[in-house]
């Protein structure tokens, strides 16, 4: 299992939604919720907030890269909000890969039967969200805690 001092928060952040998942005590990866974006502030506060209630030592980014591993105006995106993150936490955040995460998210709604077409459009673009946050954790605490 994973060489990780305290537990994580994994965010695949979105400019709409947050997805959120978080290791627990036996350093296993738990899917939290989803937040709706709000303004940055509001959404550093929300994410101190559950960091500290959660007891997590370090916030783990998705980052989101090409198929040919460049990053475009999205990962930007994503590097701004996540200094802001850091220096609104005081924690510190590292990357992980993102590619694919929201595909396999999906297929694994599909295996446990959540038909996408029956569940409500927003519905499950947050179960997505969130569990894609949850395999960006899975990958990181596989790894042992290597991440950028």
């Amino acid at each position: 299992m994973a060489n990780v001092d305290g537990r994580v928060l994994a965010l695949d952040v979105g400019r709409k939604r947050i997805g959120l998942a978080v290791s627990d005590s036996m350093g296993l990866a738990q899917g939290l919720d989803t937040l709706l974006r709000k303004t940055m502030r509001e959404d550093v506060a929300r994410l101190r907030q559950i960091a500290m209630e959660r007891k997590v030592s370090l916030f783990l980014v998705g980052l989101p890269l090409n198929m040919r591993g460049d990053e475009g105006e999205m990962a930007e995106f994503v590097r701004t909000f996540a200094r802001k993150l850091e220096d609104g936490t005081g924690l510190p955040v590292k990357f992980q890969d993102e590619r694919l995460t929201s595909v396999e998210a999906e297929s694994r709604l599909q295996e446990r039967g959540m038909s996408l077409e029956r569940m409500l459009k927003e519905k499950r673009k947050g179960a997505v969200d969130r569990l894609a946050a949850m395999i960006l954790l899975e990958d990181y605490l596989r790894a042992g805690g290597e991440a950028e």
